[in-house]
């Protein structure tokens, strides 16, 4: 049985840890190895072939520190692979260029196992606004063994490279389950806009607009259930910032469901409901590929590129046009049919095409 490790972000994103649990389910006869926090025991809880690594014990935490206080991070990265046979990075904004992007770099270059397999695979590439942030990874990937981007706009920028692909997102692997009995609710996914420097002055203005479509499913008969996707992200703060400004008597038809180990719950409640306002980039994937109308709110280039790539013609907005978003809009687009993403849900298996062939 062949062992693999996987590195991803490991913060309870919900859209993140689905991705590894898809890895995982793929390949049954596989052992991955996963350094992550050690309550992620209870999230992949139903998988016999995951092995969780600690990554918050006293013990582990003091093993980093001295390894990155001697500049010694590669051997840190080889210490945890050690015995694996090859390694995949999985997950979707892996490399977006932030204040400590230097810093990043380093860590992309010693996560590769010397003379082993390397698998990039779901990821998209950006925003950055360096030249040089663009050179220094283009210079890691080229070791890859083999790298497959979500969309069209990521895979442009590397398609001279040899070991680059392009499938749709991982997302769209996700089994589907049975939704014959729907409840009469909209699921909202939500997002705290300012810790992202782009948004930072968007706050006020977008939770405005989250209970304003609220209230008007209400009125129309609809349960609202706001979902936050990653609590160190802020979206907990985000739906209460929201609810303190919903009046007291519609609250009643309000639930707030807050993601934390438990994939399947939150899969349960959007596969349940009959549309989504999609703030979040998995919420929006998730409500296709379980067939439901949906609303992107698009705060970032990943959800635009992948719209453009599936030529999406329903309603959505951006962030720069939030202020006209009407809350009628919303509810007339989510009561259109569904669009047909079965196309994409055949594509996205390609995304293993290569690891395939390593582990079958």
């Amino acid at each position: 049985m062949k062992q693999v490790m996987i590195y991803a972000y490991t913060r309870f994103n919900f859209g993140d840890d689905l991705l590894i649990h898809t890895l995982c389910q793929r390949y049954p006869d596989t052992t991955f190895i996963l350094h992550a926090p050690k309550a992620y025991k209870h999230t992949f809880k139903q998988l016999e072939n995951i092995r969780i690594h600690p990554s918050d014990t006293l013990f582990a935490r003091g093993i980093r520190y001295i390894f990155k206080k001697l500049q010694l991070e590669p051997f840190y990265y080889r210490l945890l692979a050690n015995g694996c046979d090859a390694a995949v990075h999985v997950g979707g904004s892996l490399f977006m260029q932030q204040a400590d992007w230097q810093e990043n770099v380093q860590t992309t270059k010693a996560i590769s196992i010397k003379g082993k397999p390397f698998f990039l695979l779901g990821a998209n590439f950006g925003p950055y606004v360096e030249a040089d942030f663009y050179r220094q990874h283009k210079k890691i990937f080229q070791s890859y063994t083999d790298i497959c981007f979500r969309e069209q706009h990521s895979y442009d920028l590397f398609k001279d490279l040899n070991n680059v692909r392009k499938a749709d997102d991982i997302g769209f692997q996700l089994d589907k389950m049975d939704t014959a009995q729907e409840d009469k609710s909209i699921v909202i996914s939500v997002i705290k806009p300012s810790i992202r420097k782009h948004l930072s002055g968007y706050d006020a203005l977008y939770y405005q607009k989250m209970r304003e479509i609220a209230v008007y499913f209400i009125t129309k008969g609809y349960h609202v259930i706001f979902i936050s996707f990653c609590e160190a992200e802020k979206d907990d703060e985000a739906i209460e910032k929201i609810a303190q400004g919903i009046p007291a008597d519609y609250m009643e038809h309000i639930s707030k469901h807050f993601y934390r180990t438990n994939i399947e719950a939150t899969l349960k409640i959007i596969a349940r409901s009959q549309c989504v306002v999609a703030t979040r980039f998995h919420a929006m994937i998730v409500g296709w590929v379980f067939h439901k109308p949906v609303f992107p709110i698009v705060y970032s280039d990943k959800m635009t590129h992948v719209l453009e790539d599936i030529a999406f013609n329903g309603g959505t907005k951006d962030f720069t046009q939030l202020e006209e978003l009407a809350a009628e809009q919303v509810f007339n687009h989510l009561q259109t049919d569904p669009i047909d993403v079965s196309k994409q849900v055949n594509n996205a298996a390609k995304q293993f095409l290569k690891l395939d062939a390593f582990l079958q």
